[in-house]
């Protein structure tokens, strides 16, 4: 771990001085040809009427423009900062109608002619950036119109006629300039004669394809399902990952060893060696895919998949998920041939609608795969929904939904939509399913690297994986229509930063913030081991004067650290003062605890009423003063339970510290004794056993108080002070058995209490009684005859 964080920190050290260092060589704008450039793109933009292709290069050709005279706006800035720092330090220009002393007033001339004369350049640069940054935003509006237009248009339907007619004939004419490419080849001669020069570099190229594509996949898949059966570490699981991802990038090497040698041959003509030069990418879509189904719905045991589905639905899962790969292929190179030979909107529909409903079904039966997915059981027996569990019910839907959506879109004549709703679609769960496996990569590297026995309560895997979802925006973006221009501009702006009044806010100087913070709190958490460790315990400070200075020193560092990061990054502080302003406002209506516990936190560290560690009692709580904090304070009860109280109720409240200064303290042990007891004997055993004890101090010596004649006894009290009084109830209860012994050896009774009941009238008590009886024993006439009048009812 010590090896990562230096790594880590190294990272934005190198991301800081590349984000917050200005480029060291700038190129000198040259605006006579950019006033050529952008009078063309002006032309070209209110028309309006250039293919998409002249659009992007023009877009391309302005952004190198903008990146020029976005650097030239910093020309002479430092000498700027300079003048304008002079010209301040003469003061404001005098009001009118008042005089100047004649040396100030040329000095004052002369510095505003300096500026002027330097910020030319920078106003120069900044005018063309103002246009071209205009003229980049309104060819993307075009773009957009277009892609717009484009998607919600409807074209011809499967019942069309034109349908029927041009897609048969336009695939015919496809197929039979594809031969006429062939017998060309052959006919001139060109074919053998390429063949037979390049017949060595063709055979090995053909071997290769031979061994890479047909044998080292099942070799791959062999050694994978090996490594993953030796054991469940997770150094294995990384073994068998890291293995596993050849079984994609080796078959892919031998299409394309196999289509360059077809290439080689020179055979194909123009048709061929376009479908030829597309084998890799088919290739890819379903190596990727069946590498993507062993990993989901893997064959062992062993490895663990993301996915919580049915075994039993494992075959028809990876069947699924390999026939979409072979379908997304298919249509990739149905796009090719049509974008190639320009075909007719009705031959599109014939060539990609089948492959479209084709993939809307299987990525229903997909939606449907994903919705049996359950959360994993607890501990306890019950299902948790983690935000993956949710993520994936969420992704079943919508699949489903775009299943059904997608194709009935083609059907009726919106191809357009229909495409952008199924591929992005499929491709966007791929992306998921890949991302799934990755974070489950993340937690065995975290497992191995840290050897740690468990990655569930750490945060670094889940750092990690919020890296990887915010590293997998951009590419999302570009699954959904999103152009590449579209994230430059997007990155070039956030580089740019956003400026908020004075303050410009940007990547670069969040970094430097971030980085220059985490110096500082390094550094101060540094001085306050070495004050706590090796400083402060050579000091006459006790433990709470100790702490008392560790804590003062901890917030004056974080302050400082944040203030010197705030200042660093270029954030101006007037800002953050008004704001601190308008805050004061809600502090002083809706934080007052928060800032009078803040405010008590900080007068208990500097007075110092109570210490950690300290014997306290307060607000019917008692135990252990444990930590101080600006907010509230821990005490640890007998009962080994924390109670949290906060500070304002220590400084405004009644405390009682047992401990404070020093651990002296009194013990009072009350006994009685019967009456007719000697008093004195009983003094001189109490005191006995008070002086006997270890813990009682004899500078002052304990006193045994006659307190008085109680109800029951005679009542004594043993009050001594004790050398420490956390052992006060040690202290007694050793006391009260000594006691006990000692009476019982001299025969002085403890008395308990006794009570006799007098009975005022007995002769008559005893008269009732007895007259009570002899009415039982002879019956009531009265309830007899209700009693059988009852009955005879």
């Amino acid at each position: 771990m010590p090896t990562l964080r230096r790594v880590f920190a190294w990272v934005c050290v190198a991301l800081t001085l590349f984000l917050a260092l200005p480029a060291v060589a700038q190129e000198t704008p040259d605006y006579g040809a950019w006033d050529v450039v952008a009078n063309r793109a002006e032309r070209a933009v209110a028309n309006a009427r250039a293919s998409d292709d002249a659009f992007r290069d023009l877009r391309t050709e302005i952004e190198a423009f903008r990146s020029i005279f976005a650097d030239a706006q910093a020309i002479n800035a430092p000498r700027l900062a300079t003048l304008r720092a002079q010209l301040a330090a003469l003061g404001p220009a005098p009001e009118e109608g008042q005089e100047e002393a004649p040396g100030v007033a040329e000095r004052r001339t002369a510095l505003a002619g300096q500026i002027t004369d330097l910020a030319a350049p920078g106003l120069r640069a900044e005018e063309a950036f103002t246009r071209a940054d205009g003229i980049i935003g309104e060819i993307d509006a075009i773009l957009r119109e277009r892609r717009a237009a484009a998607l919600t248009a409807r074209g011809p339907t499967l019942i069309d006629d034109t349908v029927w007619r041009d897609f048969p004939r336009d695939l015919n004419g496809t197929v039979v300039e594809a031969y006429d490419g062939i017998a060309r080849s052959f006919a001139n001669g060109t074919a053998g004669q390429s063949l037979r020069q390049n017949l060595p570099v063709i055979a090995i190229l053909l071997a290769i394809a031979v061994v890479f594509v047909v044998r080292a996949r099942r070799w791959l898949e062999m050694l994978v399902e090996r490594v993953e059966n030796l054991g469940s570490g997770a150094a294995l699981r990384l073994s068998g990952f890291v293995i596993s991802l050849a079984q994609i990038a080796i078959p892919v090497l031998g299409l394309a060893a196999l289509s360059r040698a077809l290439l080689l041959t020179g055979l194909f003509g123009f048709w061929g060696e376009a479908l030829i030069a597309f084998l890799p990418a088919f290739g890819l879509s379903i190596f990727l895919a069946r590498w993507l189904a062993g990993r989901l719905f893997p064959a062992s045991a062993v490895v663990q998949s993301p996915l919580t589905v049915p075994r039993s639905r494992y075959r028809a899962a990876k069947w699924g998920v390999v026939t979409t790969g072979i379908v997304v292929g298919l249509a990739g190179m149905a796009g090719t041939l049509s974008e190639m030979d320009g075909y007719s909107a009705a031959t599109r529909v014939g060539l990609e609608l089948p492959l479209i409903v084709l993939a809307g079904y299987l990525l229903f039966r997909i939606g449907r795969l994903l919705s049996l997915h359950e959360p994993a059981v607890s501990a306890e027996g019950e299902k948790q929904p983690t935000v993956v569990d949710r993520l994936v019910k969420l992704l079943s839907r919508l699949a489903r939904l775009i299943g059904w959506v997608g194709p009935l879109a083609g059907i009726l004549g919106y191809l357009n939509a229909a495409e952008a709703l199924v591929y992005p679609a499929i491709a966007s769960l791929a992306l998921f399913a890949i991302l799934a496996i990755l974070i489950d990569v993340i937690r065995d590297i975290y497992l191995v690297v840290g050897r740690a026995a468990s990655a569930d309560e750490s945060l670094v895997p889940v750092l990690g994986a919020v890296a990887l979802f915010v590293a997998s925006g951009p590419i999302f973006a570009l699954i959904w229509g999103a152009s590449v221009t579209d994230l430059a501009e997007m990155w070039q702006t956030i580089v740019a930063g956003v400026t908020i009044g004075e303050t410009t806010i940007s990547p670069g100087a969040l970094l430097l913030l971030i980085v220059i913070f985490a110096l500082g709190f390094t550094v101060t958490r540094f001085v306050q081991a070495a004050l706590r460790t090796a400083v402060l315990p050579k000091t006459k400070l006790d433990i709470g004067g100790q702490t008392a200075v560790v804590s003062g020193v901890g917030y004056i560092g974080i302050f400082l650290a944040a203030l010197i990061a705030i200042s660093s990054a270029g954030i101006n502080l007037s800002s953050v003062a008004i704001v601190a302003g308008a805050l004061s406002v809600g502090i002083g209506f809706g934080l007052q605890n928060i800032v009078s516990n803040f405010i008590s936190g900080i007068i208990l560290l500097v007075e110092r009423p109570i210490s950690e560690g300290d014997w306290i009692a307060v607000g019917g709580n008692m135990g252990y003063v444990r930590d101080i904090s600006v907010r509230s304070t821990r005490i640890e009860t007998f009962d080994r339970t924390d109670v949290i109280i906060p500070n304002a109720d220590l400084i405004s409240g009644t405390v009682t510290n047992y401990t404070r200064g020093n651990s002296v303290g009194r013990v009072i042990v009350p006994v009685g004794v019967a009456y007719g007891t000697d008093t004195r004997l009983v003094e001189r055993i109490l005191r006995e056993i008070a002086e006997a004890n270890p813990m009682v101090t004899l500078k002052p010596p304990p006193a045994i108080v006659f307190m008085g004649f109680g109800a029951d006894s005679l009542d004594f009290e043993i009050r001594a002070i004790l050398r420490d009084v956390n052992w006060v109830l040690s202290v007694k209860s050793d006391m009260n058995h000594a006691i006990a012994e000692r009476f019982a050896e001299a025969g002085i009774e403890i008395p308990f209490a006794q009570r006799d009941i007098w009975l005022r009238n007995p002769e008559e008590i005893k008269k009732i009684a007895v007259h009570d009886m002899e009415r039982d024993d002879a019956g009531d006439p009265a309830e007899d005859e209700s009693g059988e009048g009852g009955a005879g009812g």
